[in-house]
């Protein structure tokens, strides 16, 4: 037997679990809100709970870099993730539903970058897709909960308050697993910590390098046609009468699975900007496949935008991680990863999230039977602004030699 498999299944179940706890309440997530009869800014603002908990995870990632070990500071948040997901499914008020969401979110969230760091603490950049994969597999199987529920127990449980008990147990499974996890000991324990380490911002020096700037910038405006999917697509589904929405969504995450795979060996052969300009273009396929959809003709296209997912997030979004641990130094790695959270699920999703909202807003219209949407508009906007987003990759994101940026004050 390998005698890293030890490590390996560790790293691997802790991935499992972090994205299993997030998929079974948030996906269906918008559909639930649209039956609950919320004006659109009230919906914005509960889905950006998750961008607002972004915007913690430099924090966390400062936490996990100088004070605490990065196990016990996952395993602590997760447990608090479980009450706060438990609270939300026993409320009916949304303002009190927005409160249980955020709190969730700001300790949930930072999770993302830190399982990133655990695993690039303990294994090399290149093994990392192989242990991040089992994120997917825990995504794709928190469908399992919707299908149980209704094939066997006969209740609905897409569009129901039944994912956040799911998802809250998943958590409290979650945090006690973490305790169980490599030890991952601060790598900047004993430095003095000025403000801008609190909040997490040293990152910040990265962005001397012109290149990690214009991967920053455009990654932030790549949430704005991102968000339509992420936070919205439940509510399309919902209109368009499918019944296991969380079930159709995670579709996407079963091919991300392979997905992933492929980016390590994609990078080798193409380098990481031709991998990230793939997942960009995969992007405007996804919403100009959605413009066709429609009539007999409707479901291939849309499971081609949920097939692409994995193309997305894994070329894209995974691409970009991999080269944060590239240029940034070890020291500013899990704040690095933060920080990209926070500029593209913190900041953009938040942005992004406001403006999908008023998008769908401007084009759909309440009648008698409900909100009736005008969607072959709607996905038109976002296709356009999904080709302008991979034009300005193409033309301002350089190739260079990949080294870590020197962020030595001159």
């Amino acid at each position: 037997m390998n005698s890293k498999f030890p490590l390996y299944f560790k790293l691997s179940a802790m991935m499992f679990f972090q994205y299993m706890l997030f998929a079974v309440w948030w996906v269906p997530l918008a559909a639930y809100l649209a039956g609950m009869g919320l004006s659109r800014t009230l919906t914005a603002l509960i889905l950006s709970s998750m961008a607002i908990g972004c915007m913690a995870s430099p924090m966390m990632g400062m936490l996990a870099d100088r004070y605490f070990k990065g196990q016990r500071v996952l395993a602590t948040t997760n447990f608090l993730v479980g009450i706060m997901l438990l609270f939300a499914g026993m409320t009916g008020s949304p303002v009190w539903l927005f409160i249980f969401l955020l709190t969730a979110m700001i300790f949930y969230m930072p999770s993302w970058g830190l399982t990133s760091s655990i695993t690039m603490k303990h294994v090399d950049s290149d093994i990392f897709p192989r242990i991040r994969v089992f994120g997917s597999i825990g995504f794709v199987l928190a469908s399992l909960f919707s299908i149980i529920t209704v094939r066997f127990i006969g209740l609905e449980f897409d569009g129901t308050n039944l994912p956040f008990y799911a998802a809250a147990g998943v958590a409290v499974v979650a945090a006690l697993f973490n305790l169980g996890l490599p030890d991952t000991p601060p790598l900047a324990k004993g430095q003095k910590a000025a403000f801008i380490d609190i909040m997490g911002f040293r990152s910040i020096k990265l962005m001397k390098d012109r290149n990690f700037s214009v991967f920053i910038i455009l990654s932030f405006f790549a949430m704005i046609p991102f968000s339509m999917y992420w936070s919205y697509f439940s509510e399309f589904l919902a209109d368009s009468g499918f019944r296991f929405i969380s079930l159709t969504m995670n579709m996407g995450q079963l091919l991300e699975m392979f997905i992933l795979l492929a980016v390590p060996i994609s990078i080798k052969k193409y380098g990481l900007r031709t991998t990230m300009i793939i997942g960009l273009a995969a992007l405007v396929i996804r919403y100009a496949s959605l413009i066709f959809a429609g009539g007999e003709i409707q479901l291939p296209f849309i499971l081609t935008s949920v097939f692409v997912h994995g193309i997305i997030f894994g070329f894209f979004y995974l691409g970009g991680q991999i080269y944060i641990d590239r240029k940034a130094p070890a020291a500013l790695r899990a704040q690095g990863q933060g920080f990209i959270f926070f500029v593209t699920f913190g900041v953009g999703l938040l942005a992004g999230n406001f403006i999908s909202g008023e998008v769908i807003r401007a084009f759909s219209t309440e009648t008698a039977t409900g909100l009736q949407y005008q969607w072959n508009y709607i996905w038109g906007i976002t296709t356009l602004l999904s080709v302008i987003l991979a034009l300005a990759f193409v033309l301002f994101f350089k190739k260079e030699d990949y080294g870590v940026i020197d962020v030595t004050p001159e």
